[in-house]
């Protein structure tokens, strides 16, 4: 297939997957609230994905820990892909399938929420994941294919897009991953919000002291 056959093929695939996007919008909106809710509570959200789907969780992480679109205080989420060392000892140790089960086990606590990412909905160490969330008392999030798959059945709730490209799914993901930044900056206290500002204040007066 040459380069323009392929964006005009991809660009179909992705009207589909914009339309699925709008279709879930109030549910990643109820998805900012709660994981506001979780947050405020003193919990945390902890993420996974393999590959490319990786890459989205931690861009999620990202702007959760520092901001995507106003100032505000940080909020608690973790990557567990991203930690390197833990992931490699826990695949030499345990295997594969374990390297994010084992750590959900370790950071997870009841009301915390998992949030998988996966475009195929089949990749066994995210479902392992999952069920030990699950066993920990966890609320379990997906982001996934449309096709059902098991990772939509062992989730709690899932945002699905339809395929039939797996580059199509995880852009679908990109999209709701800073829908879903947008619905937790919405949901955000106003008085959190002052603490933030606050803080940026503070900052500023420090830099203009050191300068």
């Amino acid at each position: 297939m040459g380069t323009r056959a392929y964006v005009r093929e991809h660009v179909g695939e992705l009207h589909g997957v914009l339309a699925a996007l709008q279709r879930q919008a109030d549910r990643l909106d109820r998805w900012g609230r709660e994981l506001v809710e979780v947050v405020d509570g003193g919990g945390r959200l902890l993420v996974a994905g393999n590959g490319g789907s990786a890459a989205e969780a931690q861009h999620l992480t990202a702007e959760l820990v520092g901001r995507f679109l106003g100032e505000r205080r940080p909020l608690s989420a973790i990557s567990l892909h991203a930690e390197t060392s833990t992931v490699t000892a826990i695949a030499n140790d345990y295997g594969v399938e374990e390297v994010f089960a084992r750590q959900v086990e370790g950071h997870g606590r009841p009301g915390d929420v998992l949030l998988l990412l996966s475009a195929s909905g089949r990749s066994a160490n995210l479902l392992r994941a999952a069920e030990r969330a699950r066993e920990c008392g966890l609320r379990v999030w997906a982001m996934t294919t449309s096709a059902p798959n098991p990772l939509v059945d062992l989730a709690d709730d899932a945002v699905v897009m339809p395929g039939p490209s797996t580059s199509a799914v995880q852009e679908g993901h990109l999209m709701a991953v800073h829908t879903l930044c947008v619905a937790v900056e919405a949901h955000l206290p106003a008085a959190r919000g002052a603490r933030s500002t606050d803080l940026t204040a503070v900052q500023a007066r420090r830099r203009e002291a050191s300068a």
